[in-house]
């Protein structure tokens, strides 16, 4: 099955690069049933709007898109609900339904960004396909302190899932850390910041980057000047052309953040995972 899944993704990027667009369909799975979007539905929906959104988080310039508001399409789900967005490419975003409730303008409003097979979008930067068919996009993010990390784009899936520090138990620091602590903080952002493309103690669902602690952590082989500098803007210490991480500015990762994920990763350094029985260890 996974062959033909990888197959069928496979047969999207190829069809999106070579510039067309199809219908396709958004399946939200909850808890109490699922819920099927077509693109065609979605278009024709009378709270479909056009939406104008300056210096775009995919495209990184101005971009208008058809969108629909999220708090619509997932009417009556608890606001206390994890949602776990996933992409064609693996990139896989943990959600809070609350923020994608909100209806007040005066703070910020979350959109599904749909694209018209009659005119699609154009290619990401960097020579790739589009950013559909799907995209969650934000209507004043600053207002509620969106991250790039919320801004998934050529979604696949939406599924309820509890919350990640309950499905992987291996990514939490000691039971002896005390809440409020720099390490806590730090867990806190990771699964916000990280967890997206990375896996942590064989445990996650993203399979965009490398485990962060096994075999190694980043801290126990890159000098800390050296590690916070690539996570600032990757390409200045590595480039190739294949390479996905963004670079994490300072409004995007405050000081303050940067510096608990690294106290997070230290910790975790020495708690590192046995791999699954399943799983050969790694060289």
């Amino acid at each position: 099955m996974r062959w033909l899944m990888n197959a069928c993704r496979a047969l999207f990027i190829w069809w999106a690069a070579c510039g067309l667009a199809w219908a396709a369909e958004l399946k939200i799975e909850l808890d109490d049933g699922e819920r099927v979007y077509s693109t065609t539905a979605l278009l024709a929906r009378p709270d479909l709007r056009e939406l104008d959104v300056p210096d775009d988080v995919a495209y990184v310039r101005d971009m208008r898109f058809k969108a629909v508001p999220m708090a619509a399409l997932l009417q009556g789900v608890p606001p206390e609900t994890n949602l776990q967005i996933v992409a064609l490419d693996g990139f896989a975003a943990e959600a809070a339904v609350a923020p994608m409730l909100n209806a007040d303008p005066a703070r910020a409003t979350a959109w599904l960004a749909v694209e018209d097979p009659a005119q699609p979008w154009p290619g990401l930067p960097g020579n790739r396909p589009s950013a559909g068919p799907f995209y969650l996009i934000w209507n004043n993010p600053a207002a509620s302190g969106i991250k790039p990390e919320q801004w998934p784009y050529q979604i696949a899936r939406i599924r309820q899932l509890a919350p990640a520090a309950e499905r992987f138990p291996a990514m939490r620091p000691a039971v002896s850390e005390p809440a409020g602590s720099r390490v806590r903080h730090g867990f806190e952002v990771f699964q916000a910041q990280c967890m997206v493309c990375h896996t942590f103690n064989y445990q996650g669902d993203a399979r965009m980057g490398p485990d962060l602690n096994v075999p190694f952590s980043p801290v126990e082989y890159m000098q800390r000047e050296f590690l916070v500098r690539y996570i600032r803007n990757p390409r200045a210490l590595r480039h190739w052309p294949d390479a996905r991480m963004p670079p994490f500015s300072e409004q995007a990762l405050p000081p303050e953040d940067l510096d608990a994920l690294l106290a997070y990763l230290s910790h975790m350094a020495g708690r590192k995972a046995q791999p699954p029985a399943s799983q050969p260890a790694k060289p």
